[in-house]
């Protein structure tokens, strides 16, 4: 390499977040393409990449200069002036205390900045200024700032006094960044003069940078959208919204060479300035908070005394003497390994969460297998018992630290946060950042806004592109696999010009967040070690390293997961308790009562084989059921049957792409149709339990100890290179094998055989630990619903009470799953949350949409109030409600959808005008509510007796159908009806069926290819693995709902398939159902609109039920028009039953003439007033 000429000192990384635009890799690629010996990355208030860049920076060769562009508020506002937005200064570590000083100012950019805004000030600048090399900022910098708003004597003192805080470390930066006219931005020709000359005199160096954004100059305009992307912001606002030209890309030395020509030395400080900064970020070995002075003798004591708690209530797996061994080796090795204050520190908060009925799973991952975290309460599950193996959690023979993975209840998790938080200090805890990619989809939506392009062309156009998995394909893959996709951007320059932009920017880091589960705990404040990022909606500060570099920084990660089942057992076991009724009555008669506080978690008291549990599993009826809600684990529960805990635990780990074409072995060995096939004498009872299928890790392990004479820790290894198919390994470890095979009497042969088996399971053998864990968790809720299903799914849905479309599910499940009775939402029966009464679930006020828990539960207390009934004192009138409930705290928009959803009709039936006459309520109720608070009542009445009572609005009630469609909009789905209802009789004469009928002839025949009519909702164009365009979408009538069923147009047919699915959603579809090991499995064979399948359906007539004879003449008058408009010929009869109720005998009356009758005219007719019902004939 020859000597360098000039060094990049200003460069922003993809984690500039929306603002830069250069990769690491690229970054790297593009130094050493141009000989550059190092590269300073100083992205915009942040060391995001610090860490990451170092280790890559090492591998590419190039040395890494550490640093950050600042945001500096340098400017005091006087009086009744404006704050001056900070401005940057570029700050570079030249060895560890600067690097250690730039990590705490950038701490101070973010940690309690109260309005969210990045910045430090001159005095903190000052406090942490040893070990940093200061360039001044350029033209947009502080002074830079200060020249252009005609402050040049301040400006001039804030070098004077930067010069101080950086003796001999300050740079006086120059920027140039040419335009088309060959001059400078206005900014850099107002201050490079005075910059100049003050340097000269002040004696500071030059230096040159250009602030670079993005690799080419190429890739301006994308960038540019970048930029309004972030700042909401157009890509036409040109001035004065630009700051930015094309000229800030990753120039070449001598492209900067030449720029600088009239000052040589300000490139070759570049190079001076690199060659002070020697300093790498660097990786440290696990760091942890001191828990005892002698953390060693306070784990032994704990675990004796915990196993000593755990064998009096537990029915042991084997003997105290071999518990007591296990105990003994586990001890030894923890102690060996130097983890006692891991252990310490984990059983710790966990026993706190415990002691404050705070629901925490029964273990997760390998920390299952480990004795001591049995006994210490951080798993719930007997290692022994499950045959649960500590090696494979922690390997003597392979040193790592150990990682329990915790489940918490989601509602308190954050207690047991703050629990930690005040032990070690809130300074010595913080969160882990994550970091969210601008991926494809979201790339041309963005993109397509700051483009001002139509909302509706660009959300075709995300549809578009196909999703793979759960992430969308880029956009490159989606222009090769989309010809509708080509021919838009062929077609439209505006389109070409969005998907160009969005190639350049997809994958691009778009925003930072903290980690969901997380935590770090320090024996330090946490910005000694890394630098800190704070959430502005967040109290605890996060770490700027994401999990992975977090961890080679030094902190240990805790996860605190948030599983919402455990949130939905304790919910259930509240509505229990509520009811007075025990959870569990043994056979002897005990009945088991919620416990003390600090108590066992009840939950785990139940027994587990309970007969009704395993028959719900057998059956299939887990909707949700841990673990075990989907199509594919129904099909599987129905062909195993399973009878005990450790058949759902093998289905856990079986459930997996690989292993899962073992559940039919496993399934016939069990139910006696296939023999147990012996694999050798010494390893069949490993393997017994599992029906001699290898599902489990675990069994790896157990079979090359006890076939090859293999230690534990060993055997992990073993399992570990297998997984990971590492061929060197393998090929030392064969002869291993053997050999030790050959020592126990196994010949050569088959120790190979049983070799090959255990290298091709290894790769899908699970985590027994973890598949053990679950299984009781998925067992513990098939429990409760077998046993308090009305309990269970009141709980289950309170958990999802704002996920409209999983309510839709669950409300199916309840209705006709298990045949329970759903109370609509009502003021004067429902809870703010779902609830239970007379075994009937009363449906959660705040599940409406846009409503909330909280505004809901004003209705709630309001009705509560001074009443001793356990529903409290029910609303009489719509002003009664407004008296007692300040309707103003609720707001209008969730009072709108408790009118739709019919929450008002024990008030008023006529829901149109409760809707309507929302805001006169509003203000009537603002005005009592007024009155109260200004004390201003009667000693002789109550407030509000003398306020008038507003006129409700005089209109006539929504039709049946719109009736729906409002409630649809309030709840999310169909709940008193559905829209096909009026379709019914014209679907039926065309012998189109319904779901449950496809469903129950292909059950009878197998198989079936049914007409059926349906709802389409959810509507979404798809591409296979193979590249195969297809659409998924949910369907519905009145008996039922399909989610996520396929369709496959034959060839030539995608285009016109999706338009009707664009235009229609009401459709009648081929359906072919499959039906195999008691698994319905439908797809969509091809669609037709329902209104052109119908439209010569009508039946013989209608016959119409009144009791207002005002309505015959409506009704008459409706028929008539339509008939008249109408293309095809009238052929339906119609006749009136009136039932006035002044009249002592109904009357018939036919109308002689036919009529054009369909199902929308039938639904018109029955939303008429004074139309009591209305029948076919």
């Amino acid at each position: 390499m020859s000597s360098p000429t000039f060094i990049h000192l200003r460069v922003h990384t993809e984690y500039s977040l929306l603002e830069g635009a250069m990769r690491l890799k690229k970054l790297c690629g593009m130094v050493t393409d141009m000989d550059m010996p190092a590269v300073a990355v100083t992205d915009t208030n942040n060391l995001f990449c610090a860490l990451e860049f170092s280790e890559y920076s090492k591998g590419a060769g190039v040395q890494p200069i550490i640093g950050c562009q600042v945001s500096v508020a340098y400017h005091t506002a006087e009086p009744g002036e404006k704050e001056k937005a900070p401005a940057p200064v570029v700050l570079l570590a030249q060895n560890e205390t600067g690097y250690e000083h730039l990590m705490k100012l950038n701490s101070c950019l973010y940690v309690d900045k109260h309005d969210g805004i990045p910045k430090v000030t001159v005095e903190e600048l000052e406090r942490y200024s040893g070990g940093l090399i200061c360039l001044t900022g350029g033209a947009l910098g502080p002074i830079g700032q200060m020249i252009t708003d005609n402050h040049p004597a301040q400006a001039r003192a804030l070098l004077e006094r930067f010069k101080a805080i950086y003796p001999n470390r300050l740079y006086v930066e120059l920027q140039r960044h040419p335009g088309e006219d060959g001059g400078y931005t206005e900014a850099e020709r107002l201050t490079e003069r005075p910059f100049v000359e003050w340097a000269y005199d002040l004696g500071l160096p030059l230096v040159a940078t250009n602030d670079v954004y993005f690799p080419k100059a190429d890739m301006y305009e994308a960038h540019d959208a970048l930029i309004c992307i972030a700042e909401g912001a157009y890509v036409d606002q040109v001035e004065p919204r630009r700051r930015l030209t094309p000229q800030h890309y990753f120039k070449s030395p001598a492209e900067m060479a030449a720029l600088f020509a009239d000052l040589p030395e300000a490139i070759e400080n570049t190079v001076e300035i690199a060659k002070r900064c020697a300093f790498k970020a660097y990786k440290r070995a696990p760091i942890l908070p001191k828990f005892a002075d002698d953390e060693v003798e306070e784990l032994r004591k704990q675990a004796w005394e915990g196993l000593d708690k755990r064998l009096a209530v537990i029915q042991p797996a084997g003997t105290r003497e071999e518990y007591e061994e296990r105990l003994k080796f586990e001890l030894g090795i923890i102690e060996q390994m130097g983890f006692p204050g891991y252990f310490l520190i984990v059983a710790d908060f966990i026993k706190w969460s415990k002691d404050n009925n705070i629901p925490v799973g029964p273990g997760r991952g390998s920390g299952a297998g480990s004795l001591v975290a049995y006994v210490l309460t951080i798993t719930d599950l007997d290692p022994l018992r499950y045959s649960l193996l500590f090696e494979r959690f922690l390997n003597p023979e392979r040193v790592s630290m150990p990682d329990f993975d915790i489940d918490f209840c989601m509602d308190r998790r954050e207690e047991t946060i703050q629990y930690v938080q005040k032990k070690y200090g809130r300074d010595k805890v913080g969160q882990i950042i994550t970091f969210g990619a601008l991926l494809s989809k979201a790339a041309v939506r963005d993109i397509g806004r700051v483009l001002q392009m139509p909302y509706g062309q660009v959300d075709r156009l995300s549809k578009l592109i196909p999703v793979e998995g759960v992430k969308p394909v880029s956009i490159k893959q989606a222009l090769e696999d989309e010809p509708k996709l080509r021919e838009e951007a062929r077609n439209e320059e505006v389109v070409d010009r969005l998907l160009t932009y969005g190639q350049q920017v997809e994958g691009l880091l778009r925003n930072a967040s903290t980690h969901a589960a997380g935590v770090v705990i320090a024996d330090r404040p946490t910005d000694e070690l890394v630098p800190l990022y704070q959430d502005p909606r967040s109290d605890m500060p996060a770490t700027q390293f994401n999990m992975k570099w977090v961890e080679q920084a030094g902190l240990v990660k805790f996860d605190f997961l948030g599983l919402k089942t455990l949130t939905v057992i304790q919910s259930a076991m509240n509505l229990i308790f509520k009811s007075g009724r025990p959870l569990h009555v043994a056979a002897d008669g005990t009945e088991l009562y919620q416990p003390p506080e600090g108590g066992e978690n009840e939950i785990n008291l139940i027994p587990l084989d309970d007969a009704a549990t395993y028959k719900l599993y057998s059956d299939a009826k887990t909707v949700a059921v841990f673990q075990v809600e989907s199509s594919g684990m129904m099909q599987a529960l129905r062909q195993m049957k399973p009878t005990c805990i450790e058949d759902v635990v093998a289905l856990v780990a079986l459930y997996r792409p690989g292993p899962m074409e073992n559940i039919p072995t496993y399934c016939d060995v069990k139910h006696g149709r296939k023999e147990l096939e012996s694999v050798h004498p010494t390893i069949d009872h490993i393997l017994a339990e599992t029906q001699g299928i290898i599902v489990y890790q675990e069994q790896v392990m157990q079979i090359a100890q006890v076939m090859a004479g293999y230690s534990l820790g060993g055997a992990d290894l073993l399992r570990r290179a297998m997984g990971k198919k590492i061929k060197e390994a393998m090929d030392a470890e064969r002869p291993k094998f053997e050999e030790g095979a050959a020592k126990n009497g196994v010949d050569k042969k088959k120790a190979s055989e049983v070799f090959d088996l255990l290298e091709k399971f290894a790769n899908y053998g699970f985590n027994k630990s973890h598949a053990a864990a679950y299984a009781v968790v998925s067992y513990q809720t098939g429990w409760l619903k077998a046993n308090h299903p009305v309990e269970f799914m009141a709980g289950v849905m309170n958990c999802d009470i704002h996920l409209t479309d999983k309510l839709s599910i669950y409300a199916e499940e309840v209705k006709r799953g298990l045949e329970i009775e759903i109370v609509p939402p009502c003021v004067n029966r429902s809870l703010a949350t779902f609830d239970v009464v007379d075994q009937n679930l009363v449906y959660a006020l705040g599940a409406l949409k846009n409503v909330g828990v909280e505004a809901m539960q004003l209705i709630v207390n309001a009705r509560l109030e001074g009443s001793d009934a356990p529903g409290g004192k029910p609303f009489v009138t719509l002003y009664d409600f407004a008296r007692r409930v300040d309707l103003k705290k609720v707001g209008k928009r969730p009072l709108e959808m408790l009118a739709r959803a019919g929450a008002f009709d024990q008030l008023d039936s006529n829901r149109r005008r409760v809707f309507d006459s929302l805001e006169q309520l509003v203000q009537y109720s603002a005005a009592i509510h007024e009155q109260k608070a200004s004390s201003q009542v009667s000693l002789f009445g109550d407030a509000g007796e003398d306020l008038p009572e507003p006129r409700l609005s005089p209109v006539g009630d929504w039709v049946a159908s719109e009736r729906l469609m409002e409630e649809q909009k309030a709840i999310g789905f169909y709940l008193s009806g559905h829209p096909l209802d009026d379709y019914a009789g014209a679907l039926r004469r065309k012998k189109i069926a319904t779901l449950a009928e496809a469903q129950e002839k292909a059950e009878a025949e197998g198989a079936a290819l049914v007409k059926v009519g349906v709802l389409v909702s959810g509507f979404r164009p798809m591409k296979s693995g193979k590249g195969t365009r297809y659409f998924r979408m949910n369907i519905s009538d009145s008996t039922g709902q399909l989610a996520g069923i396929a369709m496959f147009p034959r060839k030539g047919e995608y285009e016109p398939t999706y338009e009707i699915f664009e235009k229609h959603d009401k459709v009648v579809i081929s359906l072919e159902g499959r039906f195999e090991d008691g698994q319905f499995d439908p797809m969509i064979r091809s669609v037709a609109p329902m209104e052109t399948v119908v439209a010569d359906a009508g039946g013989a007539g209608l016959k119409i039920y009144c009791d207002d004879a005002g309505a015959v003449t409506q009704v008459n008058e409706l028929l008539t028009r339509v008939t008249q408009e109408a293309k095809q010929p009238p052929r339906g009869a119609v006749s009136f039953c009136l039932m006035p109720p002044d009249y002592p005998n109904e009357v018939d009356i036919d109308i002689p003439q036919p009529f054009v009758i369909t199902p929308e005219i039938k639904g018109a007719i029955k939303s008429f007033d004074g139309v009591v019902m209305v029948e076919d004939l």
